[in-house]
């Protein structure tokens, strides 16, 4: 098997509830897609955002687990690695069919993904990888780390660009339909920092329930999508449809 990779904004639904889902979100074909190429009784593993946040992360993994299951896919395990796991080695990783990447803060991931050498190890790994939000951002070769919390827009500390995972090169943001009028540090997130942060660079805007495909070293968005490029925003892709996304 090679790897195939399915980087989602929220794999299991809107997270402002605004569409109803039990299990994996079936939108777009992503649990047909998923189904595909899903191995009976595959063992899975969940890379953490918040190393150190072992309850949430204990939680989360129950969580995903579970909407796995009513999706009727076959798990075997389902393991979590966290600030409780210490060394970690191809041939471990290398011994799952699944591995999820965990949604929460981009830096904190990637400062964590970078403590395991995440990016060496999952290099060559077959199987299926699902990124989730944050994990999904942190999976392009170069991050683009939106701001998020209050101050890192204006603090000349914040890095806005990180090391990230290389399973793609593509920048992707998620949860467009909830933030994209949210402001920070009195700016607007897409119009005054996203846009600004675009020129020269392009980036994937999803909502939930979009995502991008990449197998066989091809990429397709399906469903809602949008690119920013060099200060500018367009629409490109409708719900119930797949476009090529050249890199």
């Amino acid at each position: 098997m090679e790897q195939t990779v399915f980087l989602t904004s929220s794999p299991t639904g809107p997270l402002d509830g605004s569409r109803k889902v039990d299990g994996l979100d079936g939108k777009n074909g992503f649990v047909d897609k998923l189904r595909a190429e899903w191995k009976q009784d595959s063992k899975c593993l969940m890379i953490a955002a918040s190393p150190e946040n072992y309850e949430g992360n204990d939680e989360m993994t129950g969580f995903f687990e579970n909407a796995v299951k009513r999706s009727g896919l076959s798990v075997s395990g389902f393991d979590l690695w966290d600030g409780r796991t210490m060394a970690v080695t191809k041939d471990m990783l290398d011994s799952y069919d699944v591995i999820f990447l965990g949604g929460g803060h981009v830096p904190t991931q990637n400062r964590f993904f970078g403590r395991l050498g995440l990016r060496e190890l999952i290099r060559d790994f077959k199987g299926i990888i699902i990124g989730i939000s944050a994990g999904t951002m942190n999976s392009a070769d170069v991050v683009y780390a939106q701001p998020e919390l209050p101050g890192e827009s204006v603090d000349p500390e914040y890095h806005r660009f990180l090391t990230g995972l290389g399973l793609t090169k593509t920048m992707i943001l998620p949860h467009y339909q909830m933030v994209k009028d949210f402001e920070l540090d009195g700016k607007r997130l897409y119009e005054d920092i996203t846009f600004e942060d675009s020129h020269g660079r392009r980036f994937l805007v999803l909502p939930d329930g979009s995502y991008l495909m990449k197998k066989d070293g091809l990429e397709t968005v399906w469903g809602e999508a949008y690119e920013v490029r060099d200060g500018h925003m367009e629409k490109i892709g409708t719900d119930g449809a797949g476009m090529n996304w050249e890199e």
